[in-house]
């Protein structure tokens, strides 16, 4: 057993919740060794090949995390095992919501662009080529995950960056994830972020999607934001930025009542900062070593996923 490896009692918790049933090529490699695998991988940062033998061939591993990061098995693994917390009363739901920079690899540039779509009308009569009985398709990606920026890859002032906008509940653990290029603005993912939260219930009910209260620095302090929380009845605590404040004076009684502010409830903010530092234990995760947005939004999950489990 390695050092990073699940423990009997996080894999129990965890074991319920996974694919059952034969491959596509045959039945499934032992779960637990190849989950163990990928969280080494997540861990160390380690290149795929240079997997230690006992996960097995480093293709298996390899090959079920990229799958998994497609299909939305690692969301849905997060997502089940928040379940379980919240229903044992374990979520802290004063949210706060947060972004980091990721700086990318040279390893991470390079990945094939997709294919352009065909024409939308065949005026010449000619018949478009079609893949083949055995052409191997693409896995299919998770609609929303990599944001705006294609592969979430982007310039910044850190250079060739990633950024992992966030939301963590009270308790420093990430509730959901989004991938954009570094150079997209916090506030354009404010929404993403939330609508990502979906917490399902172990009996009957409709999933849990609203927070109790939320927290969030001045680069969400605009119209938007505050118009999206007020459409959804969510409490926030968002200070003013300096210059809405002066435009807000200037207009008189025109400008309106200045958004509330609760100094305490600003305080536990650092809970997303201690969230971000969690995730960044994870090597893959501080660096970007993967070329396509959707798996390191995987890479990501299942850190985050491993965080649930061993807190």
């Amino acid at each position: 057993m390695g050092r990073g490896d699940l423990t009997d009692a996080e894999w129990e918790r965890l074991r319920p919740f996974l694919p059952v049933g034969n491959g596509r090529c045959g039945r499934w490699r032992d779960h637990r060794q190849v989950v163990d695998g990928i969280l080494h991988r997540v861990r160390t940062g380690v290149q795929w090949r240079d997997l230690p033998e006992r996960y097995g061939p480093w293709k298996t591993v390899y090959g079920r995390h990229r799958l998994w990061s497609a299909n939305g098995t690692w969301e849905r693994l997060l997502q089940q095992v928040q379940a379980a917390a919240d229903a044992a009363g374990e979520v802290d739901w004063d949210v706060c919501v947060d972004s980091t920079i990721v700086r990318a690899h040279q390893h991470a540039a390079g990945a094939r662009t997709d294919p352009p779509a065909p024409p939308a009308s065949n005026k010449g009569g000619q018949r478009t080529r079609t893949p083949g009985r055995n052409a191997v398709a693409e896995p299919r990606r998770p609609p929303g995950g990599c944001g705006a920026g294609g592969e979430g890859l982007g310039r910044s002032r850190g250079g060739f960056t990633s950024k992992l906008h966030l939301s963590a509940d009270g308790r420093c653990r990430p509730l959901s994830l989004v991938v954009t290029g570094g150079q997209r603005a916090d506030c354009t993912q404010f929404e993403a972020v939330l609508e990502k939260i979906r917490v399902p219930r172990l009996g009957p009910g409709r999933p849990r999607k609203k927070p109790d209260s939320l927290a969030a620095d001045k680069a969400y302090s605009n119209g938007p934001c505050r118009e999206y929380l007020r459409r959804r009845g969510i409490r926030h605590t968002i200070p003013e930025k300096i210059d809405s404040e002066a435009a807000r004076l200037r207009k008189g009684s025109r400008g309106g009542r200045p958004p509330g502010f609760n100094q305490e409830r600003y305080k536990k903010r650092n809970t997303v900062e201690r969230a971000i530092n969690k995730l960044k234990h994870s090597r893959a995760v501080a660096t970007r070593y993967d070329k396509r947005g959707y798996v390191f939004l995987g890479t990501a999950t299942a850190a985050s996923l491993a965080i649930w489990l061993r807190s």
